[in-house]
């Protein structure tokens, strides 16, 4: 759990001791403002892709395509998006609806998660799990063997998460004080 205090700013209990000090400190408030700023903009990577293909904003998708009209939100990109070994595996769940619900519960609830500061812990394991999937969807990526723009995003959620930046300009620290939070460690 992250607490602030007025001569430093700790994470506590992440080893899974409630009220021991790890050694990881973040005391620059500088650094803590850059990774409030990393965790939000990166919650609203996931919260945007969440309304605009909820509504059909007319980015990335139209509104004739939107989940409430219907639309599947996992068809286009597994239909027309995937490349290598696993092209045929994706193409035969793209627009399933437990699929579709699994995305975009998964989209809300990290974009939520990061924005708010709470649950960084299951935000940083679940996006990063969406961000390895969708990297194995466009298997190899067309500039670099290996690299692409999700394993970043993977790396800022770990970051965000691991340095305790939800309580950075987060409701983190509040989060963390709850009775349910403190009897269940993971939910941080």
């Amino acid at each position: 759990m992250a607490v602030h205090t007025p001569e430093r700013h700790t994470l506590r209990g992440t080893a899974g001791r409630p009220g021991s000090q790890d050694d990881v400190l973040v005391r620059s408030g500088r650094v803590r403002a850059l990774l409030a700023v990393a965790r939000v903009l990166t919650g609203f990577f996931f919260l945007w892709a969440f309304l605009d293909k909820t509504f059909g904003l007319g980015k990335a998708t139209p509104s004739a395509g939107a989940w409430i009209r219907g639309g599947h939100p996992t068809e286009g990109f597994l239909l027309h998006g995937t490349t290598g070994p696993f092209a045929h595996l994706f193409d035969s769940v793209a627009g399933a609806w437990w699929l579709d619900t699994l995305f975009m519960l998964g989209l809300l609830g990290v974009g939520a998660a990061m924005i708010l500061g709470i649950g960084m812990g299951v935000a940083a394991a679940s996006g990063t799990l969406m961000m390895a999937f969708m990297w194995l969807v466009t298997l190899w990526p067309g500039a670099n063997p290996f690299m692409d723009d999700h394993w970043m995003i993977a790396l800022v959620l770990l970051i965000t998460a691991a340095t305790g930046a939800g309580s950075y300009y987060g409701l983190g620290g509040r989060w963390a004080r709850l009775r349910l939070v403190r009897e269940h460690r993971w939910l941080i």
